[in-house]
Parts: structure tokens; sequence; C-alpha cells
């Protein structure tokens, strides 16, 4: 298509006559979330021609990448100089882009402890829904003129505008690792635990609650991820597995040798997410404080699978459960969504609703950012919700 100007130029002509057309358009990369959302018309507009790193600062932790650069492209030029994606995003397909971390918003196993894709995201590059080419943010952390546009981005799901770069914040990767297994610990006391944690001074990064049925007899873990200065990983695995074994568990120590598990995790490829309890349950994500409880849910809902130090559970449940489950799930404080339909029912799962219901203010404040940004209903339209 010529240059990277001309990509440019392209996707804004295209805009311009969606809009003039009322043409949806839906803008997609890799198709790597092509599952995640309510509705997905539109002719595509593939982001995958404007790729590339427009620059790398290591010593300012800093890169600002184009919208359709991979995101095992971008991945690997950091861990070439020591650096990574802290919220660590999941792929979900070999074909993921940058432009589709950003616009899911969708963070791995350390997002409690270390931030969201938001947190990371310094400034962008948009084309809104008029073909304007729109600058947000800048490249360092203390850009705070005007309001922070960019970082309203991550999670929109391309309802907003077309991203076409954007800079992130990178970290570097952490001197030591250690992942502590203690088996035996039932959900309520993994989750105290995790609590009593969360408010010490320790090198908490990741954590999972699982209830394991790929051994017999099935038995109850919770693992927990260290990350930081070697002196204080060390002495944090001392403390904690005191902590663990006086409740009764069975703790072992692991290295870098679960790396892959962990990234399985957030990928959603080890058995609880590959093996469903029946053909029409639903993989729910439930979003919660930290500090709720275990959730008491009606009989049909299958035992969770925890991380986030507790503020993020899954579920398998059928799409029929949806109204009990979002009961049950807004009385702790949190919300429910439908990751991903069943095997059985398909798409006629979505009609519960993927995202949980809108008040009225938050309708009112969601439709006159998607008017704002884009006026004539271009991008992604229903993705999220009816009108959105």
């Amino acid at each position: 298509m010529g240059s990277m100007s001309d990509v440019l130029h392209e996707f804004s002509r295209r805009i311009r006559d969606a809009a003039a057309q009322g043409q949806p358009l839906r803008l997609r990369g890799g198709g790597s979330k092509d599952f995640l959302g309510q509705s997905f018309a539109g002719e595509v507009l593939d982001t995958r021609a404007y790729s590339g790193i427009l620059s790398h600062e290591p010593s300012e932790l800093v890169i600002t990448v184009r919208v359709g650069t991979p995101l095992a492209e971008l991945e690997l030029a950091l861990s070439e100089r020591g650096q990574c994606l802290a919220f660590e995003p999941p792929y979900f397909g070999v074909g993921a882009t940058v432009g589709g971390m950003v616009a899911a918003g969708l963070a791995g196993p350390a997002r409690a402890s270390v931030g969201s894709v938001r947190d990371f995201v310094l400034g962008a590059r948009l084309i809104n829904g008029q073909g304007e080419d729109l600058s947000f943010g800048g490249q360092v952390m203390k850009n705070v003129a005007g309001y922070d546009v960019s970082r309203l981005l991550a999670g929109s799901l391309g309802t907003l505008g077309l991203i076409t770069e954007v800079s992130l914040k990178v970290l570097p990767v952490a001197p030591a690792e250690a992942t502590l297994a203690c088996a035996g610990l039932t959900q309520a006391q993994a989750l105290d635990l995790l609590h009593r944690w969360g408010a010490q001074p320790l090198p908490l990064n990741a954590s999972a609650w699982v209830r394991d049925t790929t051994v017999t007899p099935a038995r109850e873990v919770l693992y927990v991820r260290l990350r930081g200065a070697v002196a204080a990983v060390e002495a944090a695995v001392t403390r904690m597995s005191a902590d663990a074994q006086q409740r009764g568990a069975e703790v072992t120590r692991h290295g870098t040798e679960l790396t892959d598990d962990w990234r399985a995790s957030g990928e959603q490829t080890l058995p609880f997410f590959t093996q469903p309890p029946a053909p029409d349950a639903c993989l729910w994500r439930v979003s919660v404080p930290q500090t709720a409880p275990v959730l008491t849910l009606p009989d049909g809902v299958s035992s969770p699978y925890i991380e986030w130090h507790g503020a993020q559970r899954w579920y398998w449940a059928s799409a029929r459960m949806a109204p009990a489950l979002r009961q049950v799930v807004q009385a702790a404080g949190g919300h429910a969504t439908l990751f991903r339909t069943s095997a059985a029912h398909g798409e006629a799962d979505r009609a519960v609703g993927v995202f949980a219901p809108l008040d009225a203010v938050q309708q009112r404040i969601q439709r006159q950012l998607k008017h704002a940004f884009d006026p004539a209903g271009v991008f992604n339209p229903g993705r999220w919700y009816d009108g959105l």
C-alpha cells in the first residue's frame, strides 16, 4: 500500500466514507479477541498494515509502537533489553496485535499487583469517526495536561476510534522469582491468606486458587508467585510458607519452571478453561473487590478459578443462570461478564447480555462519549452495548 503515511491516509479515507454512507466498520487486527463482545457487525478494517516499533528508550522505560504490530514482536524487543509488559497481556491467538491488546484492555496474572493495561498507557494517536488524526498524552508519566483520553481507550473495544499508535510504560524484568504451591487450602482459607498477605509489604506478584480435578483425589491448591529483589523474595518465601503450613497446607517451592503454567493461566489454556463441565456451560468472568468472601452461588455453577488475589473469579454456568449469578455478584459489589459462549448454544447465549447492564447514568455517560468520538456510529457498533 506504500508508506506508513499512505496507510494512515487510507484508514482516514475509509472512515470518512463509512461515516458518509452510514456503513459500520469492524476494527480488527489479528482477530484473536473476536470472541469478546456483544455484536460483531460491520465491514472489517484490518489494522495490521500499520505495523512497527517507532521508538524505544530503555533508560526512560517507554516504547512507542504502531497499532498493527504483532504483540510477540513487541515483547521480543523488550525482552532483548531485559524489559517487559508487566501486566502480562494475554494473546488468545498467534495473531494478537498491540492495538487489540489496548482495545481489549485484558491483563494477565500480575494485574492486581502491577496494574492494568490503562495504567501503562502514556499516550496514543487516534483516528476518530470523522477521519481526523488526533494525538493524546505523551511519553512520560507526568503528562497531566487535559483529559486522560489515551487511557480511556484501553478496554473500549474499538468503539471510540481507531488507535494507530500507542506509547507504553515498560518495566525491567524482576531479578528474582519464586512460586509457592500450597496444597490443601480451602477457598475460604486461601482468600483469608491472600487478604492477610496483601496488607503486608511482600513481593506478591500473582496468585491463583483452583480445585484441581486432573488428579485423584481432587485437591485444592493456592499458587502464589513472588517477584522482586532476591533478598525480598527469599524472606517472603520463608514467611509465607510458614503462614500456609500453620493452616495445614503442604507447601512446595518452584522457580521459573512454572513460567509456562502462569502463561497458560493468562492464556486460559489450563484444564479449568479447556474442560467445561457441560456442553451448555459458558465461561463467566466475575470481578469483585479483593476482600469479597466466598460467593454463595446457586447449584449448577462450577467451583471457581480465582486469581488477582481474589478480585477476579472464573465460573462455568449456563447462560440461563445469568440473572441469579449476576444478582449474587452485584450484592458482593462486583459484576459478571459472559466471557465465552457455550459449545451447545454458541451465539444464542449472548441474548442474556455479555456485559452487566448499565444504569441510566452510566448509559448517558457512555452514549455522550461515543457521540463525541464517533458521531456517525461507525466503529464496532454494538460490540459493547446496543447503540455503543
